[in-house]
This record gives C-alpha cells, sequence and structure tokens, in this order.
C-alpha cells in the first residue's frame, strides 16, 4: 500500500532527518559532549542506573560505573545520571511527543480514521497499560532489592518498560494494534469497525499486565495487595471530576464546549494523577503501606519542596504538602482543555482527536502508575 506524499510530510521528515542526523553525527563526531553530556547523561543513562537498581551511573569517559551509594554518586565527577526524570529529559519527551504526533496525524489521513473521538476511547485502556507496564518494573527493582530474590527481568530486557524506552514501545506497539484493526475491520466481515477490536486488544493486555501484578502480590513477599489505594484514588478523582466539571459547564462553557464529555475524560485523568500523588505521598503510611512513597517526576518533588518552604509544618501535618499538586493538575487540564475549540475540531479532526489522546495521557499515564504502585505496595 503506497501513500502520495505532501509538501507538508516533505517538511516533516525532513526535519526529524536532520535533527536525528545532528544527534547521531554529533554522538560520533563528539561522543564525550554530545552524546555522554547530553544523550546519556539526560536519557539513556538514567535508563542504565534504574535497570541495574543504581544510586546512580556515572559516564566516566564512556566505560559507565553504577554506584550503589548516595555519598559516592555526589563526589562522582559529572557527567551523573540519576533514576527518573530531569526537566531536561521531560522536555525532550514533550518535543518528541508533539513531533511524533505530527507523523501519526499524516498515518492517520492516508488511513482514514481518528477523525472522531471514538479514537480516544478506543486508546484509554493503552493509556492505563503503559502505567501498569511501568509498575512492573517497579516490582522487578523490588525483587532485587529482597533479599535471596532474583529479577525476573534482567538487563537490558527490563529497559524496554524503563523510561522513555517504554514511550516507543507502548507506541510501537499501539500503533501496529491500530493498523491491524482498521485492516481487519475493513478487509474482513468479523468487525463493523476497528474501534471495537482495538479496545478489545487493549484491555485483554491490561488485564493480563494487571493480572500479573496480582500473582506476584499473591506468591511473592516483595509486592503486596493494597486495594484500598485504587479504590479511594478512583472515587475522588471522579467526585472532583463531576464536580469540577458541573461547574465548568454552567459557569464556564468556553473550557467544556470544544470536548463535552472526552473533556470530562481528560480532566478525569488528571485527578488520578493529582489524587494519587495525594495519597502516596501523604497517606499512604496511614493507609496500610509500611512509608508514604516519594515522588518520581521532577515537578512533584518541586511542588512539595515548595509547600514546605512555605506553609507551617504544623498546617502539613494535617493537609500533607502533596495537595497544591492535585489543584495544578485540575487548573492545567482545564486551561488546556480550554485551547480544544469547536473550530480545532472542525479544521484538523484527526490532530484534534490525537492531542486529546497525548493530554490524557500526560496525567493517566504517570497518574495509573502512582495508584498501582500503591495499590503493589511498590
Amino acid at each position: 500500500m503506497t501513500f502520495p506524499e505532501t509538501d507538508r510530510e516533505r517538511a516533516w521528515t525532513a526535519l526529524v532527518g536532520v535533527a536525528l542526523a545532528a544527534l547521531v553525527g554529533g554522538s560520533l563526531l563528539f561522543p564525550d559532549t554530545v552524546y555522554g553530556g547530553f544523550v546519556w547523561h539526560y536519557f539513556w543513562g538514567p535508563v542504565v542506573a534504574d535497570a541495574n537498581g543504581a544510586q546512580c551511573a556515572v559516564w566516566n569517559g564512556g566505560a559507565v560505573q553504577l554506584l550503589y551509594n548516595s555519598s559516592a554518586c555526589t563526589a562522582a565527577t559529572e557527567p551523573v545520571a540519576y533514576p527518573g526524570y530531569t526537566l531536561v529529559s521531560e522536555v525532550g519527551y514533550a518535543v518528541t511527543l508533539l513531533v511524533s504526533l505530527v507523523g501519526v496525524t499524516f498515518l492517520l489521513d492516508h488511513l482514514k480514521v481518528g477523525e472522531n473521538l471514538d479514537l480516544l476511547y478506543a486508546l484509554f485502556p493503552f493509556v492505563l497499560l503503559g502505567g501498569a507496564l511501568r509498575v512492573v518494573e517497579d516490582a522487578n527493582d523490588a525483587a532485587a532489592a529482597a533479599p535471596g530474590v532474583e529479577q525476573f527481568l534482567d538487563y537490558p530486557a527490563n529497559t524496554l518498560i524503563i523510561s522513555p524506552v517504554i514511550y516507543f514501545v507502548m507506541f510501537a506497539i499501539t500503533l501496529a494494534l491500530l493498523v491491524a484493526c482498521v485492516l481487519l475491520a475493513r478487509r474482513t466481515d468479523v468487525f463493523e469497525n476497528y474501534y471495537r477490536p482495538l479496545a478489545t486488544a487493549g484491555i485483554a493486555i491490561l488485564t493480563a499486565t494487571v493480572g500479573f501484578l496480582v500473582f506476584l502480590a499473591a506468591t511473592t513477599d516483595y509486592v503486596s495487595l493494597h486495594p484500598q489505594f485504587t479504590v479511594l484514588t478512583v472515587l475522588f478523582a471522579t467526585i472532583i471530576t463531576a464536580t469540577v466539571w458541573y461547574y465548568v459547564r454552567r459557569q464556564l462553557p468556553d473550557i467544556a464546549s470544544g470536548t463535552e464529555f472526552a473533556g470530562a475524560v481528560v480532566l478525569w485523568g488528571h485527578a488520578v494523577d493529582g489524587v494519587a500523588n495525594v495519597i502516596g505521598l501523604d497517606w499512604a503510611a496511614e493507609l496500610g503501606l509500611a512509608y508514604d512513597l516519594v515522588p518520581k517526576h521532577p515537578v512533584n518533588a518541586a511542588v512539595v519542596d515548595i509547600t514546605q518552604n512555605v506553609l507551617p509544618a504544623s498546617i502539613i501535618h494535617y493537609t500533607g504538602d502533596a495537595w497544591p499538586f492535585l489543584v495544578l493538575k485540575i487548573v492545567a487540564a482545564l486551561f488546556v482543555l480550554w485551547l480544544f475549540d469547536a473550530e480545532l475540531r472542525e479544521e484538523a479532526p484527526r490532530y484534534y482527536t490525537l492531542m486529546l489522546v497525548a493530554v490524557l495521557a500526560v496525567g493517566l499515564g504517570p497518574g495509573s502508575r502512582d495508584m498501582l504502585r500503591a495499590t503493589f505496595g511498590i
């Protein structure tokens, strides 16, 4: 199957090609500066450290060292990569996401799919799947930390479900299933459309992934089951979403007019992220875990730090220090939804749908991970 390429697609291809050539060429010509100081430092190095359960990884001129002591990491010569995200890496992921969405929009144009919001609902299970797979890696790390227990995924196989590699893995899985379901619906009489088989495939893989975590909880000591975290997160996120969306539709109709029910779904995804953080960071110990969880993202950590510096300890004792993150998530989600007006939906329906999927994923992806981390005690 071949498609005629448009001028916009040629420009996109050229832009991506130049960016890749600059990174690859710079890495080959200046390995310590471009690759070690940028690509490895902010993107691949954190994956290596995380996959090996190290406190940090040190570039060391290309002879990478894994360090398991925080003081040794502090004393090491830069570049030093720590597990998790940095502001640089998150900006890089955001830019990559936006560029990728443009490319996927071209593909959807050729396939003539994604012109309505049914695609958003069909991809909903895949957003949850990304968070669930990340928790599988958290369980793998917990296995490595447990005495006398071996990881069920060794390096480098476990890098497939660690950020940023997991983004590319999820992108490839979702895109392959989307194309397969479109072809299945058009070339057979089994399905009337591609939405149902796509959603069914996502639900099946998600169920298997969560089922594996439940199996670990039932058969190991390093994973445990605490369903109250999922119940409370979903409950509070739903109540907050219903209340806020009810108010918005009546008092601030411009925010809701372009998205309607899909806007409520996106808002709910970000509410899950905010509530999961509040419960996991502030109240996990009170709800049955041995200790409160720690923030995994720079923004979460920054909000906690600011709250601790602004509010007195006597107030934080009762309110916790993560609740401003929930407020920030709700306000940010409403602002973004306000940008999705009816005109954009009419002029570029496929890009509109993909952008809504991306906004949902930015909230519900990490939110589902935090919720399931607490639910399985890891």
